[in-house]
């Protein structure tokens, strides 16, 4: 079986002592590509160096993640247009609305997230989408623009069965993790009703680990774990899950198995 991790944050910290071993585990557990977000200006060259140690199976991300639009946002943005020029990318992200946190900075979160959408079309690529707390306002700032041809995932997806039939109605995937595994999070109920062509699997590590890792590191290596639950609400076998997420990964993100 293989297995691609759409979101995962391999690049930060808490890899630090054991960056190449986590990757090699996660192979050796089928896992076959990972796609890494962007945060911000701060950590754009742990990001690259990450993709250098295995740059046939690690890709990269342009954006700004919502929690870090501050005072400085613009000179953020005009970063991400830098990275843009000098490297190759898959996708538009993670940006999006977090209103979980602190709520300082919706205005210029919101404005950070239609220069995004706006790259997501001229460059045809994917926008990927975090929607903590705000996943009707992301859908309703999103929608607007699927005639211009815009899709992606919503990452880390916790919204209701109503919210997940409207993402998928304007063509984006959900973005399935350890959430799905925690007892009373709900969304297996939700993801119940959706067909496996609208899903793709993510760990969004180190953060999420599934149960029974709840709390600890989250790791790539996680991703069967994910797949498994998966398979027990979609009441299908495991490698279905793992042919059908692994094929709309690689449509997603234009990608092909090397």
């Amino acid at each position: 079986m293989v297995f691609i991790d759409t979101h995962t944050h391999l690049y930060t910290e808490e890899f630090n002592n054991d960056r190449k071993e986590i990757i090699l585990s996660a192979i050796g557990q089928g896992l076959s590509q990972f796609y890494l977000p962007a945060i911000d200006s701060s950590t754009t060259q742990a990001m690259l160096d990450t993709k250098n140690m295995f740059p046939d199976r690690i890709f990269l991300m342009a954006g700004l993640h919502p929690c870090s639009v501050k005072e400085n946002f613009k000179e953020e943005l005009k970063h991400v247009e830098s990275f843009m020029e000098q490297h190759d990318f898959k996708g538009i992200g993670e940006t999006g609305l977090d209103f979980y946190w602190d709520t300082t900075y919706v205005k210029e979160q919101k404005e950070s997230l239609h220069r995004h959408i706006e790259w997501a079309i001229h460059f045809k690529k994917p926008l990927i989408l975090h929607t903590r707390n705000s996943t009707r306002e992301t859908i309703n700032i999103v929608k607007p623009y699927i005639s211009q041809g815009l899709t992606g995932i919503f990452h880390c997806f916790s919204g209701t069965a109503e919210d997940a039939a409207e993402v998928v109605d304007m063509g984006f995937f959900l973005g399935i993790g350890g959430v799905i595994t925690f007892k009373n999070s709900g969304l297996d109920k939700v993801i119940s009703k959706i067909d496996l062509s609208h899903i793709v699997l993510e760990t969004d590590s180190p953060y999420l680990a599934p149960v029974p890792y709840r709390g600890k590191r989250n790791q790539s290596g996680y991703i069967p774990l994910i797949a498994q639950k998966l398979a027990e609400v979609s009441e299908v076998e495991l490698e279905e899950v793992a042919r059908i997420t692994t094929s709309n990964a690689l449509n997603i993100y234009k990608s092909s198995l090397s």
